[in-house]
């Protein structure tokens, strides 16, 4: 069933890069200065918006086209699993993102390191539904 197939790489994808996100680039980030770590996080969130977003959604519908074709409808709890990202985002990440965005890197202060520390965190929320979706499309896929 190659629905089901596209929606654990898919997840599996969304997952690897969350975590990389926490595991290597946040802890890489918060060694630079004040300046550097907002002048850094601002082009490397919007990067990984265009690349997670989709993979969510996209993750989402073959796991909705798995669950319609095979009947197992953990396919479709996986799906949901992986896109409640977007709600998580907007509703959880977003007051930060935006405070974020806001800071002129000419006038960081030690808050802006606080911000992106917490930052941090709420992706680590992210990466939680990435893992979750990932090991429920696996075990739906047995």
């Amino acid at each position: 069933m190659l629905a089901g197939q596209l929606a654990l790489i898919t997840a599996s994808a969304f997952s690897g890069a969350a975590i990389y996100v926490n595991v290597v680039e946040q802890p890489s980030r918060l060694r630079l200065d004040d300046r550097a770590l907002i002048t850094e996080w601002k082009p490397a969130y919007k990067r990984g918006t265009f690349m997670q977003a989709p993979l969510a959604a996209i993750g989402f519908v073959f796991g909705a086209l798995a669950a319609w074709q095979t009947g197992n409808w953990w396919w479709l709890v996986g799906g949901v699993v992986l896109v409640a990202n977007w709600p998580f985002t907007f509703l959880g990440i977003m007051p930060t993102n935006n405070k974020l965005m806001a800071v002129d890197p000419t006038s960081a202060t030690p808050e802006v390191r606080q911000l992106i520390k917490t930052w941090g965190y709420l992706h680590a929320g992210r990466s939680a539904l990435g893992v979750v979706a990932t090991v429920i499309f696996l075990a739906a896929s047995l």
